[in-house]
């Protein structure tokens, strides 16, 4: 009998991060039986800083840097992300070899008392660790307290039992990945809080050279997902936008066809700039692009060269 080919997936070690690992690992198993796979947890700058808003920490990748390093180093033979915490540029020598079949991109609401959003009380104290949520928020409902919330998510749904928030609001799908579906009170359509850039699927990054592991995570790729978050990541990039500033977008492909929807925000939320546009699937990154290119001449720009000029978003309070 053959020896089991073995190879080491790099991740985060938070319960959703090694929730998503432990499928990747059990779906490469399935195909490939004759390959045996380890896990390596890996710990990330954003991982180590708990203490402080995201976008006030700076730089990107925060998520996946140290992954990455690992990856370069030979030490892992690949890494499982969450799209959304995946800069727009990688480094030289990685690419994103798949992209998997999106999980449900929404954001949802889990509020202590059940209430939908719309419903909570004036003044209700609203957690979140994105300013793009919470522009969208305050664009909604500009009375509510939007109070900084870190930490993952078995810790941010501990944190609204105590008491400390009247609602939460988290992605969908890390929710449903980890069988807690009960806890949420509200799921947000997209025309109502847009999603962030790659909300709800997954990355495969590899070494661009290693063809033995880029063709074993082939099979991964989802076409539909993969077009959709390709031309979201285009309009990222062409903002020069990470994951935590107020931008946000979401495409979704019909057959050939792909529509995708942008918006960049102040953080409290009174200007909110939105548009969309529609093309072939094998236009995907130009799309992005001419997209970004029309939230730049609705003030895009000047709303973005505010934020970064200040250094540290305004609005939002840490507690």
């Amino acid at each position: 009998m053959a020896e089991k080919k073995k190879i080491r997936i790099g991740t985060r070690a938070s319960k959703l991060a090694l929730w998503q690992a432990n499928w990747v690992r059990s779906e490469i198993e399935r195909h490939h039986p004759d390959t045996e796979v380890e896990l390596v947890r890996i710990k990330t700058t954003g991982d180590r800083i708990t203490d402080v808003p995201l976008a006030k920490v700076g730089g990107k990748g925060l998520f996946v840097k140290e992954i990455e390093d690992a990856l370069l180093n030979g030490k892992v033979d690949l890494a499982v992300h969450s799209m959304k915490d995946v800069p727009t540029v990688l480094p030289e020598g990685l690419w994103l070899r798949a992209v998997t079949e999106r999980e449900d991109a929404r954001d949802v609401v889990v509020a202590r008392n059940g209430r939908r959003l719309l419903d909570l009380p004036s003044g209700a104290r609203i957690g979140t660790s994105s300013l793009r949520r919470q522009a969208q928020l305050l664009m909604l409902r500009p009375d509510f307290e939007v109070l900084q919330l870190r930490g993952n998510l078995d810790t941010r749904l501990r944190k609204l039992d105590e008491g400390i928030y009247d609602a939460v609001i988290l992605a969908g799908a890390g929710i449903k990945r980890l069988g807690w579906t009960d806890r949420i009170t509200e799921y947000l359509e997209p025309d109502r809080l847009l999603p962030a850039i790659g909300q709800g699927a997954l990355g495969i990054e590899t070494r661009v050279d290693d063809e033995f592991i880029n063709g074993l995570v082939a099979f991964f790729d989802h076409p539909p997902t993969s077009t959709a978050v390709r031309a979201e990541r285009a309009m990222l990039k062409r903002l020069e936008g990470g994951c935590q500033v107020p931008i946000a977008a979401y495409g979704t492909v019909e057959k050939e066809a792909l529509t995708l929807t942008g918006l960049v925000a102040t953080t409290d939320g009174r200007k909110v700039l939105k548009d969309a546009v529609e093309g072939r699937t094998d236009r995907a990154e130009e799309l992005g692009t001419i997209l970004a290119e029309r939230l730049i001449d609705m003030g895009a720009g000047a709303i973005l060269e505010e934020l970064y000029g200040e250094g540290s978003p305004p609005g939002m309070t840490r507690i």
